[in-house]
């Protein structure tokens, strides 16, 4: 048996890690549109050391790739090809997240769900090794 979540409340995380140094970057939004990746690109764009750049791989999800957003200057969006999920290293990051602190919960509240969303983001950005192995793919070398 299994707990179900009875009632509808999203919240959601964008997110980024290097391979190479373990670094991450996530934010907590409630909604996955334009306005909301805004918010995180720019929030990014001022967590990248000067005078370094990113390359920020997204899916083809509308939010992505909107003609609308404003991509700082030390960012640059790789699109992903159609229907390629598992080339997206944070894919992964998602799965390992679920596997280890949101499955098999029922949140009580909105807050609840913030607190849960932290609490395992942190334990995957607060693991340097973890990020690493993770996220890096022999066949993109760094």
């Amino acid at each position: 048996r299994k707990i179900k979540q009875g009632q509808f409340i999203y919240s959601y995380i964008y997110g980024a890690s290097c391979p190479k140094t373990g670094d991450s970057f996530g934010l907590i939004l409630p909604s996955t549109n334009t306005d909301c990746m805004q918010t995180y690109i720019d929030a990014l764009s001022k967590h990248i050391q000067k005078d370094r750049y990113i390359a920020l791989i997204v899916d083809n999800a509308g939010w992505h790739t909107s003609k609308k957003l404003e991509v700082p200057d030390n960012i640059i969006l790789i699109p992903l090809p159609p229907y390629s999920p598992e080339l997206n290293p944070m894919e992964q990051v998602w799965q390992w997240m679920k596997h280890n602190y949101l499955s098999n919960i029922c949140f009580d509240n909105y807050e609840d769900i913030l607190d849960n969303l932290t609490k395992a983001w942190n334990a995957f950005a607060n693991n340097i090794e973890l990020v690493k192995s993770i996220c890096k793919r022999e066949w993109f070398n760094i």
